[in-house]
């Protein structure tokens, strides 16, 4: 059972991958990343894991084969073109076991908009791996592709985010949780080391939320230390209360932090 089958199960892994040599190499800046989170959390959502990969089938493919036999959703951006340097349509067939084929209405698509101009080339963007489904491109009408809870967008933001917004409305529309709260403690003149079994003891005895650290050196070169909890907002209040005894315990000057 994939989790399109159970979209409201909130255990659903939601993943993210950034795929082209330009991303690694520095000719271009990313933008897809802070727009996925940005998009997700207003469903309550949050990522598991991002990749940044550059335009390689080996490494597509071993990582790819990985997230599908995982079952998690997974958002990917890029690399779906006809050109050499695109990979991503052909590591996911690879990665299924399947072979690329036409979709028609992924062609049909690409004749109304091109006509004649659609062969020879253009047409060979509507080859996915067997038993794809088209996600529509509002912008020139040439569609990338899901299967299996994976959903491959072009690289461009201003068609892959649309593109993004029609899966989420159309595939998980019930995929929503209750919004992570988070609460933090700022803690003075301290390292991790000197607080660090109080972490420990609180990571044990909350395990359903997260604990961080993040150290800092104030104006003065003072050191400091935001340390906190995230989760579902009772056991964040339980956690927080835990860290909030224990830095007072430490002897250390502390100050709340402002959700």
């Amino acid at each position: 059972m994939t989790r399109a089958a159970t979209q409201s199960d909130s255990a659903a892994v939601v993943g993210a991958l950034v795929i082209g040599s330009e991303i690694l190499t520095g000719k271009r800046q990313d933008k897809h990343l802070a727009h996925v989170i940005e998009r997700l959390a207003t469903r309550g959502l949050t990522l598991a894991y991002a990749h940044y990969l550059g335009d390689d089938r080996a490494r597509l493919t071993a990582l790819l084969r990985d997230t599908f036999a995982q079952g998690d959703i997974v958002f990917s951006f890029g690399g779906i073109g006809a050109t050499p340097d695109d990979q991503t349509r052909q590591a996911a067939a690879a990665a299924l076991g399947l072979p690329l084929t036409r979709h028609p209405e992924a062609v049909e698509a690409i004749e109304r908009k091109f006509g004649a101009a659609a062969y020879p080339n253009r047409v060979l963007m509507a080859e996915f791996p067997e038993g794809a489904t088209i996600v529509p491109n509002p912008v020139n009408n040439v569609a990338a592709f899901s299967i299996r809870d994976h959903h491959f967008f072009p690289g461009f933001p201003q068609m892959a985010w649309p593109m993004l917004d029609w899966v989420l409305a159309t595939h998980y529309p019930d995929l929503r949780r209750e919004p992570d709260v988070e609460r933090a403690v700022l803690v003075r003149e301290a390292g991790e080391s000197q607080l660090l079994a109080l972490m420990n003891e609180n990571v044990e005895r909350f395990r359903r939320v997260q604990l961080f650290s993040l150290p800092s050196f104030a104006a003065d070169g003072s050191r400091r230390l935001e340390l906190g909890v995230r989760g579902p907002r009772l056991e964040v209040d339980r956690a927080f209360e835990h860290l909030l005894a224990g830095v007072a315990a430490s002897g250390f000057p502390f100050e709340p932090m402002e959700p």
